[in-house]
């Protein structure tokens, strides 16, 4: 996939020349080619990059308004594009965005760019903050709204706090991926944390027949 498409252009007005793919790619990949040599984010300076790359600094300032926002491009181009969602369902969506998690945390394990980046972008907080609104914000978003879709369709329990739902759904893999870099991430773990959740959040009936508090329409 080209850089292109994994950044489709933004509203507003272009800043500077039209990017070149070409020397776009040739940016990130210079930076990506000075941290696969273990220097560290907060060592790398746009004359350095410029060098490595075979630019001007100029060239890199006409795409980039500087560091923060280059490496947040250069971290993206290295994971993994999000997937289309089916649609079919809210289980089947959220199935597709936990796969996700899965394969990044696998992905990091084995990419020694993503491994290193992200370990060094807690330690500068301009980086960490924009990757969060850029990356990490967005994808949240886009869960909460399958969520938000699931409970008007009557897949997901009205009662339930849409924000404290997508964190244990996401927990458990991240554990396995971040906290605990020796734990299975296995196929199929997706779906069993899907369905293990989902079990307890459908609308129902209580034994004696009544409904339960969570079938109840919430008062608007």
């Amino acid at each position: 996939m080209s850089l292109a498409e994994r950044h489709p252009p933004t509203d507003g007005p272009p800043r500077g020349r039209p990017r070149s793919e070409a020397v776009e790619r040739a940016i990130i990949e210079g930076v990506m080619s000075l941290l696969e040599q273990g220097v560290p984010l907060g060592e790398l300076s746009i004359e350095r990059v410029a060098r490595t790359a075979g630019v001007g600094k100029a060239t890199i300032y006409r795409r980039w308004s500087g560091k923060e926002e280059l490496f947040v491009d250069v971290v993206r181009a290295a994971e993994l594009p999000d997937p289309p969602l089916p649609g079919t369902s809210m289980r089947d969506d959220l199935v597709v965005l936990l796969e996700q998690v899965r394969l990044r945390g696998l992905a990091n394990r084995s990419s020694a760019i993503l491994h290193s980046v992200h370990a060094q972008m807690k330690s500068s907080p301009k980086i960490w903050a924009a990757y969060h609104a850029a990356v990490i914000e967005p994808r949240r978003r886009r869960g909460m709204e399958v969520m938000r879709r699931g409970q008007e369709t009557g897949e997901l329990r009205a009662d339930v706090d849409l924000d404290l739902l997508n964190d244990l759904f996401v927990g458990p893999l991240l554990l396995r991926a971040v906290l605990h870099p020796d734990a299975d991430l296995p196929e199929g773990l997706a779906e069993q944390v899907v369905d293990t959740l989902l079990e307890g959040l459908r609308p129902g009936v209580r034994p004696d027949g009544s409904p339960s508090v969570s079938s109840v329409p919430r008062p608007s």
